[in-house]
């Protein structure tokens, strides 16, 4: 039976001074830090040993796999980055604090932009200085698919390609796999790994740091979800 852990990445600098985050690239917090050694503390003591990993092209969640793999002894394994599990791209609305963009729009408003499945945030125009098209990590991708903003929606058409050519194939073969990436990079994934509707993904959160267990039979379905911690 094959495993697949999912881990969102520590609080980072911007959750701790509640700004929109998205595709901006942020550090972990101190406690951030924390959390991610400690979701690795708890896969040791699960006994958890991993054959992939898989994060994103984000330092948050790089770091947040990093941590977690030396806390649990497995540093050592496969390691793939990928921009398909980038946290989910806020738009216009990146840099923002929360707070103040609710009073600036309306509390309604920006919570149907942050829970919404599919409603669309203010784009980010791509000759704005701070447009993914200007970062050099995305320097290889076509233009026309590096998003001005995302809703979930968008989210899970963009890591559904990654999930299928690269991770469901080694779960399929037995293996064990850790993801750690954003809180919405991985509610899509768990939406599609649950069968959950587009009305109930709203309700679905992910804690930082808290590893979240998978099994999985050898027809890809699920026996069983578990928290650690």
């Amino acid at each position: 039976m094959a495993k697949l852990v999912l881990i969102r990445h520590g609080q980072s600098e911007w959750n701790l001074s509640n700004q929109f985050t998205g595709w901006v690239d942020v550090d972990l917090s101190d406690e951030g830090v924390k959390q991610a050694q400690n979701a690795g503390k708890l896969i040791k003591e699960a006994g958890i040993e991993f054959d992939y990993a898989f994060t994103s092209v984000l330092t948050r969640a790089i770091k947040t796999l990093h941590y977690a793999l030396e806390y649990s002894d497995q540093l050592w394994i496969p390691e793939t980055k990928t921009w398909r599990l980038n946290e989910r791209h806020y738009g216009a609305l990146q840099g923002q604090n929360k707070a103040e963009a609710a009073e600036k729009f309306g509390e309604d408003q920006v919570h149907i932009w942050r829970r919404s499945y599919d409603v669309l945030p203010p784009l980010l125009d791509a000759s704005d200085e701070g447009s993914a098209a200007n970062d050099r990590r995305y320097a290889n991708l076509d233009p026309n698919i590096i998003p001005g903003g995302e809703n979930l929606k968008v989210t899970l058409e963009r890591v559904m390609p990654f999930w299928e050519d690269e991770i469901a194939p080694k779960l399929l073969d037995g293996k064990n796999v850790i993801i750690a990436a954003h809180g919405n990079s991985l509610r899509a994934l768990s939406k599609y790994i649950e069968g959950i509707s587009d009305e109930d993904i709203i309700n679905l959160e992910m804690a930082t740091g808290q590893p979240v267990v998978y099994d999985f039979n050898d027809k890809l379905e699920v026996q069983s979800k578990n928290k650690l911690g």
